[in-house]
């Protein structure tokens, strides 16, 4: 194993090859450069009988005249370290401080894991780690972590390596709360008059002491004699959660098929989805006769059943298995939603549901999301330059 280090610059990699001998045999490369500081690692096969000294002499004469440095280990054997099962754990935090890093490490070992790999895919709006972890169970290290998560105020999310993350393509999202800040029943109510008690209600069923149809008639009732153009209103008034259109752009530029599910109401979901351009919304209808809200329901009530229904439904539309498929959102009424997708994901979620969904994301930024899928920060601003978005941040 040659072990190449120093100050990067163009040519090290070219110096060490170039002065192996032809017939060498290359059964392993991995390079990092971290501001500016190179590490490169090549495991070649060489006979028993090599002149080790002679080897070794050219490469580190070439290297040296660049200020780079070379050191190497002979083994007998060599098995590769990555489990075809390996274990993705991504680590959010702002800032993530070294004392969180060192628990974190620590109790990765503590179960029997094993931390392969660690890259950056984010240095703002949070610091962002993946890790690549191998002789691990799941269960067992989302368990272990999710104390240190709240502890030490980041987020830690486990989930499963390897191809099948990267080939998600159906992505269904909680609207009030998720998408957006806003409750779009809270704002609806503010305008009759009724928003302390409507407001009341809606954090009951949120948190799951209220059946979510219940509680929805109850507040849908208070809101009888609204005009229409009310909705044109509260749609101005919505602030979307930062971030959420940069999520849907970029899942959309890869393919994914992105839906919209809510307890609310579509007079105001659905010229939401439109704007950011998703394939899918379901939301309840509120009842309008001669211009005014009757303070009722049209049809089927989407709620914790209806979301989880929504999601199979679309994903049988376009023959994506549920294994590959991801859940967002935030209150009682999305935990059907959240068991039923391949992955579950609790944003800025009240504890029943981040203790039940399959990881939690506590930044307000929805677009973090993207780094459970492995997409860097890097990579998301690289597309938006290239597609003509300006950069900024938080993100939009």
């Amino acid at each position: 194993m040659l072990n190449v280090t120093g100050h990067d610059k163009p040519g090290v990699t070219s110096a060490l090859f170039s002065n192996l001998p032809i017939d060498i045999k290359v059964l392993d490369v991995e390079q990092v450069v971290v501001q500016g500081l190179l590490t490169l690692a090549v495991l070649v096969e060489i006979d028993k009988e090599t002149d080790l000294e002679q080897l070794i002499a050219p490469i580190s004469t070439n290297l040296s005249k660049l200020g780079i440095q070379l050191s190497y280990v002979v083994a007998d054997d060599f098995s590769e370290t990555l489990s075809a099962n390996f274990l993705t754990i991504t680590v959010l935090g702002g800032p993530l401080q070294a004392t969180a890093m060192a628990q974190l490490a620590t109790r990765i070992a503590a179960t029997g894991a094993n931390i392969d790999r660690i890259q950056r895919i984010a240095a703002y709006p949070v610091t962002a780690l993946e890790l690549t972890i191998s002789g691990g169970d799941k269960a067992t290290l989302r368990q272990t972590l999710a104390s240190l998560s709240h502890e030490a105020g980041i987020d830690i999310a486990v989930y499963h390596g390897g191809i099948e993350r990267r080939g998600r393509q159906l992505v269904v999202m909680d609207v009030d709360s998720t998408v957006i800040q806003d409750e779009v029943v809270e704002l609806l109510a503010e305008h009759a008059g009724v928003g302390a008690e409507v407001k009341k209600i809606t954090d009951a069923a949120m948190a799951g002491e209220l059946d979510f149809e219940e509680s929805l008639r109850a507040r849908v009732a208070l809101l009888k004699g609204l005009p229409e153009s009310i909705f044109a209103e509260v749609y101005s008034q919505l602030r979307l959660t930062p971030g959420a259109r940069t999520l849907c752009r970029v899942l959309k530029s890869l393919d994914y098929h992105v839906a919209l599910v809510s307890g609310g109401f579509t007079q105001v979901v659905e010229p939401l989805g439109h704007s950011l351009d998703v394939d899918h919304v379901r939301a309840n209808e509120l009842e309008v006769v001669d211009g005014i809200l009757t303070g009722n329901v049209v049809g089927e009530v989407v709620d914790r059943a209806g979301k989880a229904k929504a999601l199979v439904e679309f994903a049988e539309q376009h023959n994506i298995p549920l294994s590959r498929t991801i859940a967002i959102g935030d209150g009682a009424n999305d935990l059907d939603m959240l068991a039923t997708a391949g992955l579950g994901i609790a944003f800025n979620a009240k504890p029943v549901v981040r203790d039940a969904a399959d990881t939690a994301v506590n930044v307000p930024y929805l677009d973090t999301v993207l780094y459970l899928l492995g997409i860097s920060r890097q990579e998301i601003e690289d597309f938006d330059s290239q597609n003509g978005f300006e950069r900024t941040y938080p993100s939009v």
